[in-house]
């Protein structure tokens, strides 16, 4: 069993408290550590730069610092390495080292500045969710009152990033920002840690125009384990989890369904998943319901193609 995990929030933590060391074997401030990706076989980790709400005017230079915190305390050679394009990956995935993909979640910092953006790209960044759950120059999230879309700058922004190499992730954009991003991005997007709203009502999952679409575009679904988006809040279980995949499998997209756990980044977790080092659990459950080669799209081969199809080239 292979696992790519499309979204951790390990960064956010080691930003907010230095002490916490992601190759420690009592990390137990971390869900993901260098010991647990190995627990689980996780290959890749995408690890996202997140600003918390208590930074009240990102600048560039904190992604720079959490940037740095990626380079200097979770990349180690010989054990994790960052992937940043195909070669990277192919490397990865047939050699004994695991990867790292850095990610941004949030581009309210980069302020429509293209230089910030190249620079971004130059330091590793891979993906970018445009927005977090409100609004920024770019375009509105999901919880913004006004319920806008994509601003002029915004839709140049993605063209920007469609020329770079950059993915695009569409988790916490608003709904208007979701069509406007399907609409004017020439490549396939993703979700990265986003279920389905019509098994689970909360406005961060997405309705089944919505997966259809990404389905449409060859796009990835990350199944997140986040309980509130799986269902009831105090009894969210992997069962509960499989509902959503069952769900997206029927409308035609078990080649798209991907992982987006969002470990480190909530503080209540589904019963037998509350690390990184139990995708065991997971792949237990889906046993019970689908075969090897399904499974294994599930866990790794799904997001692997996806990579090699849209990473740069070099």
């Amino acid at each position: 069993m292979k696992i790519i995990d499309g979204h951790c929030d390990v960064l956010w933590k080691m930003y907010d408290n230095p002490r916490v060391d992601f190759y420690a074997s009592d990390a137990g401030e971390l869900d993901v550590t260098y010991a647990k990706m190995v627990e689980s076989n996780i290959k890749i980790q995408f690890f996202a730069i997140y600003l918390a709400e208590s930074i009240r005017q990102p600048v560039f230079e904190h992604y720079l610092k959490y940037i740095n915190i990626f380079y200097q305390r979770v990349l180690k050679p010989g054990l994790l390495t960052v992937i940043k394009n195909q070669a990277d990956l192919a490397r990865v995935m047939s050699g004994g080292e695991r990867g790292a993909i850095l990610t941004l979640e949030g581009a309210d910092a980069i302020q429509d500045t293209p230089l910030y953006t190249q620079t971004l790209y130059h330091l590793g960044v891979r993906m970018i969710g445009i927005t977090w759950n409100y609004a920024n120059w770019a375009a509105d999230g999901i919880l913004e009152p006004r319920k806008g879309g994509f601003s002029k700058k915004g839709k140049m922004f993605i063209k920007e990033c469609n020329n770079l190499g950059i993915l695009l992730d569409v988790s916490h954009l608003s709904v208007r920002s979701f069509w406007d991003l399907a609409d004017t991005s020439t490549k396939p997007f993703v979700a990265s840690h986003s279920n389905a709203k019509s098994v689970c009502n909360h406005p961060r999952n997405l309705d089944d125009d919505q997966l259809l679409a990404i389905i449409r575009h060859s796009g990835r679904i990350g199944m997140t384990f986040v309980p509130w988006f799986v269902g009831d809040k105090q009894h969210a279980t992997i069962g509960g989890l499989l509902k959503h995949i069952e769900h997206i499998c029927a409308l035609g997209g078990a080649a798209h369904i991907t992982l987006g756990s969002d470990f480190d980044g909530i503080d209540q977790w589904i019963p037998g998943l509350e690390h990184a080092g139990q995708f065991d659990q997971l792949a237990q459950h889906l046993s019970k319901y689908y075969k090897d080669d399904t499974i294994e799209g599930f866990l790794h081969g799904n997001w692997h193609r996806y990579l090699q199809n849209n990473l740069p080239t070099y």
